[in-house]
């Protein structure tokens, strides 16, 4: 049979190189020299190289014989074959016995052993340049991640003044330019880049899902945002993203997880005063719709105190929606003592968070932010039972055009609206239009149209 002719000189004149060194190497079974195959074509996968799988078993016993194949195997399988056995493949598809291992020495593979002539030099050259060229290629621009990082950080600052619906729209287009550029560059310093670019779209697309009132979606964002900023180890963007888990817990009515999840978004690194009084003001909320009036009163005053001169470039530099002043942090804090039924505390705070937006520029004030904080102020004073009051807190909210009125405002009209049942209220025809000015403003916001059906923000 083939091979097993009895003349030495005669078997060793049909080997081939490679039959040599497959059985030097211990790899002479099919099996074995499949798996070695396997191993080093993803190597070279890893770095770049197109590759073939291995040769079937019946092609691997004809490479092993002195023309037992008519053409040189192609590339993809010739690169494989060449790492292997650090040889070009014409060389290994050659007899054996004109390529006689050294006295007293098995046969080597090592470079130092190859012999090669200008032709194959050249070819080995011509590779490295087409995989130099292809990896240059696999490179994006610069200035495309740079406009992102701008996109990105103008729809951050805008976020407060613009429609929910609109920012989702870009905000979502953005995600997809990131998830498309991903594909396109090998560096990792622009992959880093990119997953961070990846969390804070997918951290505002979490954010104006909940202002659209779909929770189970806002959920799934912030936790892409999370996993996102874990894959670069980013603690800020982990923190952000927690802290959005948290607040829509609590939304959810599980304001235990809710305080379990600052405690978790605290931890994290790197984070600035901004990071912490925001996650300090969520866990207060947490607290509030668990009734737990001194751990509350211990977190508001958390993050109160968070006003030193640490920073971090999402909450600070980046800022906008991401970015929690002392603006939002007063309105924040006046939910959380309406939850306790404070009502001298939810005003201050309110006043205070209205007071802070109204030295800005009219166009730079955050309907978000406005608009909660006047809707807590005229909350407060119905629970003085001050009907009046409440009115004239509630003007500016119900001139917020439809396409602006999320589901804060939404829930907390809701509360405003239930206060107005008391039994005090019911003679009043004040408190009668009032009610009837609420249930019409909510008729039209996207979150009701969309057919969200959350729990109240503000227990009532």
């Amino acid at each position: 049979m083939e091979g097993t002719t009895s003349g030495g000189d005669m078997d060793e004149g049909r080997r081939t190189v490679l039959f040599r060194l497959t059985t030097d190497k211990g790899i002479r079974a099919h099996r074995a020299f499949s798996e070695e195959y396997t191993r080093v074509a993803q190597q070279l996968r890893d770095e770049g190289y197109e590759v073939a799988p291995p040769p079937g078993a019946r092609h691997y016993e004809r490479l092993l014989v002195v023309g037992g194949v008519r053409t040189a195997p192609h590339a993809p399988t010739a690169r494989v074959l060449e790492r292997m056995f650090q040889r070009p493949v014409a060389n290994l598809l050659r007899s054996a016995a004109e390529m006689p291992a050294p006295q007293g020495e098995r046969c080597d593979w090592a470079p130092s052993s190859v012999v090669l002539n200008e032709s194959e030099l050249l070819m080995i050259a011509r590779d490295a340049a087409s995989h130099s060229g292809e990896a240059a290629a696999l490179c994006l621009d610069e200035l495309t991640l740079d406009q992102l990082h701008d996109d990105l950080m103008t729809l951050s600052r805008k976020y407060g003044r613009t429609a929910p619906v609109a920012v989702f729209q870009e905000a979502n287009s953005l995600l997809q330019q990131v998830q498309m550029n991903l594909e396109r560059t090998r560096s990792p310093k622009q992959h880093t880049r990119l997953y961070y670019a990846a969390a804070q779209a997918s951290a505002l697309l979490a954010a104006v899902s909940f202002d659209l009132g779909a929770l189970t979606p806002a959920v799934s964002f912030a936790r892409s945002a999370a996993q996102y900023g874990k894959t670069i180890d980013n603690g800020p963007v982990q923190a952000y993203a927690y802290g959005m888990l948290a607040f829509m817990a609590f939304w959810d009515g599980r304001p235990s997880e809710s305080v379990r999840l600052t405690k978790t978004g605290q931890q994290f690194g790197g984070l600035g005063d901004t990071a912490r009084r925001r996650l300090y003001a969520i866990e207060a909320r947490a607290h509030g719709h668990l009734r737990a009036d001194d751990q509350a009163q211990r977190a508001i005053r958390s993050a109160l105190e968070q006003t030193g001169e640490r920073r971090d470039e999402l909450h600070d530099d980046i800022g906008g929606e991401f970015g929690f002043d002392a603006a939002r942090t007063a309105m924040s804090n006046a939910t959380t003592c309406l939850l306790l039924r404070d009502s001298t505390g939810a005003e201050e705070f309110a006043s205070a968070a209205l007071a802070l937006l109204s030295s800005q520029p009219e166009a730079e004030v955050p309907i978000a932010v406005s608009g909660p904080a006047s809707i807590d102020l005229a909350r407060a004073r119905l629970m003085r039972d001050e009907v009046e009051g409440a009115q004239a807190a509630l003007t500016p909210v119900f001139e917020v055009p439809p396409g602006w009125r999320g589901s804060g405002m939404m829930e907390r009209l809701v509360a405003v609206r239930i206060e107005l049942t008391r039994p005090q209220f019911r003679a009043s025809p004040a408190a009668l239009s009032l009610a009837e000015q609420i249930e019409d403003f909510n008729a039209l916001s996207p979150a009701r149209r969309l057919g969200a059906q959350s729990p109240l923000a503000i227990e009532a």
